[in-house]
């Protein structure tokens, strides 16, 4: 069985081709800049005959999603880049969709009312939702309707938060009107690592107390317990939790109150300020990268310095307040873009936490291959650390497959 797994952006379209059977990646590539035809283009790496094919910012005219799709089928099944005789060899697409709000708690197959369902969410992801929707629409007017088309919810894995973890204290009117209250996001991801997590340690995850700690451009850190999520770090939306690479986290509401009274800004100008022009970008001054931001602090940079002594701060509290609300903690895991490469963050959080027992091993923690698995913790520490890469395609493609099976059934 062949899955592709599309997650599609405003202006993006990101593909990944998958065989089931051994759960390889046949092809993968992103379309960019989509709706602006004179200059959008193509990347992939596909994997022939055990080569790796690459091609890189290809200009194609794309003006909608519809000519994203044609222009994935075009690579995956011609030329040089061909993978695949025709897209009649794909069983089923997977849809990563953002925000899955109070209507959805776990994967499920495509039909009108799911994606009226997910419309109705598009307040609450303005910015993504709109684009799930051109994604799955020009995906069944490529594919038909005899291809099943699955929607994998980003929220979903965060459903299980108790109402004293998910409620904000507004008037409860709000929620009843509006639901509003705390999703969470990268559920995708914190479920994929926490199980491997389980794994990797040969006890069930039903057993095990675990942060999942998913810290890149955009970051957010779990509670995981006995296999449910008891807590998260984003809220409404992506904007609320862990410092990000243009996010302000968890932040004063009066601040934001306040900001707008002195400079006269409207609602659309602070929501600006708030995801795109704040983090570590506008800590620092300099970056949202944190390979930039951590070379400037290396050179005394010292707004550097303070944006990652900030996050790091953040991240340690984090850990210590879920620590304490599940009441105990096996494992801390570390994914996304910094959890992986950031090892100099990695070892001072852990050096700033071993008053709990936790003990790394500092020469291989330094020295872990980007894209590696690996436990850095040694056989004395009370709680074991690992850094795990996370694969949320790989776990849209299972979801989808698993679906597909039972309609078999």
């Amino acid at each position: 069985m062949k899955i592709l797994v599309i997650n599609a952006g405003s202006s993006s379209l990101k593909y990944q081709l998958i065989d089931m059977t051994d759960e390889s990646v046949i092809a993968k590539g992103i379309c960019e800049r989509v709706k602006d035809p004179e200059n959008s283009c193509i990347s992939g790496k596909h994997y022939i005959d055990g080569k790796e094919v690459r091609f890189d910012d290809v200009l194609v005219p794309m003006k909608n999603h519809t000519d994203a799709f044609n222009e994935v089928k075009k690579v995956l099944t011609t030329g040089e880049t061909k993978v695949i005789n025709d897209i009649s060899e794909i069983s089923a697409v997977g849809h990563r969709i953002v925000q899955g709000g109070y209507l959805f708690n776990k994967s499920v197959l495509i039909d009108q009312s799911v994606i009226d369902g997910i419309e109705s969410l598009c307040d609450l992801a303005p910015l993504h939702n709109p684009a799930h929707i051109e994604g799955i629409k020009a995906s069944i007017a490529l594919f038909g309707s005899n291809v099943p088309q699955v929607a994998v919810f980003d929220n979903a894995f965060h459903s299980t938060m108790p109402p004293e973890a998910y409620m904000f204290a507004l008037p409860y009117e709000y929620y009843e009107k509006y639901k509003i209250r705390k999703y969470g996001f990268h559920g995708t991801s914190h479920r994929f690592v926490s199980n491997r997590c389980a794994e990797i340690m040969g006890r069930p995850l039903e057993e095990l107390k675990i942060v999942t700690c998913h810290l890149g451009n955009g970051s957010s850190i779990t509670a995981v317990k006995n296999g449910k999520v008891l807590d998260t770090s984003m809220g409404l939306t992506p904007l609320d939790g862990e410092i990000m690479g243009t996010r302000t986290g968890a932040i004063d509401p009066s601040a934001v109150l306040y900001i707008m009274k002195k400079e006269n800004k409207t609602p659309d100008e602070m929501d600006e300020l708030l995801n795109k022009k704040s983090g570590i970008l506008g800590v620092s001054g300099l970056s949202s990268d944190d390979r930039d931001v951590k070379a400037a602090a290396a050179k005394g940079n010292e707004r550097a310095k303070l944006a990652r002594g900030m996050q790091i701060y953040r991240i340690i509290r984090y850990i210590g307040a879920y620590m304490a609300v599940m009441g105990g903690l096996d494992a801390i895991v570390f994914t996304g873009g910094i959890g992986e490469n950031a090892d100099d963050m990695r070892a001072t959080i852990c050096d700033r936490l071993a008053f709990l027992g936790i003990e790394i091993d500092k020469p291989y923690n330094a020295t872990l291959v980007k894209g590696k698995e690996g436990e850095i913790s040694t056989k004395n520490s009370k709680i074991r650390v690992f850094v795990l890469p996370t694969n949320e395609e790989l776990l849209i493609a299972r979801d989808t497959r698993d679906i597909v099976n039972s309609l078999k059934a």
